[in-house]
């Protein structure tokens, strides 16, 4: 079977490894990129989507430059603790959570991607741009001349070319709003050093957690992340001019475990997004097309979903595929597995999912508390919590069992 995947993110590359796995050869990854590149800031990676990690073989290579999260915590933009919760093996689960460089995870991806199916499997500077179907085949559109194939797979993401061609109406993405600062900062560890905390008010957050392990020096790289309602981009270009935007507001907020305007203040980079996602689709599928990752369901940056349902996606195409008759039972079978599931979290993710405590804390006691009792009930703190994990699949029950999606010959990548 002659495959093609649109896009070399991680969605992409994790299709790419778990086709791989399952004994597909023919598999050619087209991305727009000129090369690959380690770029981004970061983000976490679920114990769900750790466990698909494992099954592949990748899991001693991403440890090692991985903070394994020890918590989740929540805290007003006065530094009063709302909620936390360990997380990973902490919480008990088979499988830890990694907080890491978007970038380094795509190279480690891309790196097993040449190694188990030859250095030339990801064409760069081969942006896809459309299809057409002819029957139980495909035509893949780049700019540099068509590729006939059985299967395309689109993980182009947010602004996929294959999720426009299939759903030629379906517009721009969506915003709430919100724009978003992104930075990275080495300083000291705090908390339990290997935490991630969000704080903030019903108007503005701050996210804040360790992407690689602290170095000689005791510092560690820390990603922040802010969020705040605006119309538009702001003008800052330079990166004294952004520092400046973002300590107007937020550089009077003090919490006793870190400095958020010193963060900031010594920021080596920050970056400006606005808050995006798109409404769920009717369906993924077309003929022998479908989509995996924020090609199909891109969400808000709430929850640490994004990427971990990307991984999932990848690994749940490549298992319809070893376990269908044929490519369109497949597709079938693996849309009405993921589309309803990933709804899910897009839909949570746009109610804030487990960050909506603070809103509530901010809005009940403005003032701050001396005792969270007086602001919430413990079942209804654990409410919220268990009902976005049960959401987001990443109960204690589904996460100590192996992966659902194994192909390997003996539980390991061929």
């Amino acid at each position: 079977m002659r495959i093609v995947i649109a896009g070399g993110g991680i969605g992409g590359l994790t299709a790419a490894l778990s086709l791989h796995a399952a004994g597909h050869r023919d598999v050619r990854v087209l991305e727009a990129a000129p090369e690959l590149r380690p770029l981004g800031v970061g983000l976490n990676i679920l114990p769900s989507a750790v466990r698909e990690l494992h099954a592949l073989g990748l899991a001693p290579a991403v440890e090692g430059h991985a903070v394994t999260t020890a918590e989740l915590a929540f805290y007003t933009r006065r530094g009063d603790l709302v909620w936390s919760e360990p997380r990973g093996r902490f919480a008990g689960h088979r499988f830890p959570q990694y907080s890491l460089h978007r970038g380094l995870l795509q190279q480690d991806l891309a790196d097993a991607v040449a190694a188990r199916l030859g250095h030339g499997t990801v064409e760069t500077g081969r942006p896809v741009t459309g299809y057409t179907v002819n029957g139980s085949q495909v035509t893949v559109h780049t700019g540099s001349g068509d590729v006939e194939a059985d299967l395309l797979i689109g993980a182009d993401g947010l602004h996929s070319a294959v999720r426009a061609a299939m759903h030629p109406g379906d517009g721009d993405p969506d915003t709430n709003g919100m724009w978003m600062w992104r930075g990275t900062t080495r300083a000291a560890p705090f908390l339990t050093g290997a935490s991630m905390a969000v704080l903030g008010d019903d108007r503005a957050k701050f996210v804040v957690y360790p992407i690689r392990p602290a170095d000689a020096t005791g510092n560690a790289l820390v990603n922040w992340v802010t969020g705040r309602p605006a119309d538009g981009p702001s003008a800052a270009q330079s990166l004294a001019d952004r520092k400046k935007e973002v300590l107007a507001q937020f550089g009077d907020w003090k919490v006793p475990w870190a400095d958020v305007p010193g963060l900031v203040a010594a920021a080596a980079q920050i970056h400006e997004y606005p808050m995006l996602d798109r409404a769920p689709l009717p369906t993924w599928n077309d003929g022998p097309v479908t989509l995996i990752g924020d090609a199909a369901h891109p969400m808000y940056p709430v929850g640490s979903n994004g990427a971990t349902q990307a991984i999932i996606d990848g690994r749940a195409i490549a298992w319809h595929l070893h376990k269908g008759p044929d490519v369109a039972t497949a597709l079938r079978r693996y849309e009405s597995e993921r589309l309803p599931a990933t709804r899910g979290v897009q839909e949570a993710n746009r109610r804030m999912g487990p960050e909506r405590v603070i809103d509530l804390a901010w809005q009940r006691a403005p003032e701050g508390f001396e005792r969270i009792e007086d602001v919430f009930t413990p079942e209804e703190l654990q409410r919220i919590s268990d009902d976005y994990a049960s959401t987001a699949g990443f109960t204690v029950e589904e996460l100590d069992a192996d992966s659902p999606y194994g192909t390997e010959p003996s539980g390991g990548p061929r």
